[in-house]
């Protein structure tokens, strides 16, 4: 199993756009995650800075500036999902990767706040 630590630059980036109100409350994660031909998209216009912003977890090991680096997408590249953040809280929790569920739910417990 892969072992994760936690994208500080991703956490960050959540904490941005839950501030400029930039999420989404009720969505079908499942439906709207960005697939592979999404994140390719996003990588042709955007620096691998950017698309490492979109997850909150760096997998140990892999090498930089690949879609294996990166773990625990918290959004479709545009707004944050709340759905995505309960599927990174619950993810993290049952495999056991206890810091990357912990900023999530943290992601999380923010969101709600800010949206009341």
């Amino acid at each position: 199993m892969a072992t994760y630590g936690v994208n500080e630059a991703g956490v960050a980036r959540c904490r941005e756009l839950i501030a400029k109100r930039q999420y989404v409350l009720d969505s079908e994660w499942g439906d709207v995650q960005p697939d592979a031909d999404a994140e390719n998209a996003y990588l042709e216009r955007h620096s691998w800075e950017d698309y490492a912003a979109w997850h909150l977890g760096l997998t140990e090991g892999a090498t930089e500036e690949t879609k294996a680096r990166y773990a625990f997408v918290y959004g479709d590249f545009r707004r944050v999902h709340r759905s995505a953040l309960i599927a990174c809280v619950f993810r993290a929790s049952e495999w056991r990767h206890k810091q990357v569920e912990l900023a999530a739910h943290d992601l999380l417990q923010e969101l709600d706040a800010a949206s009341g």
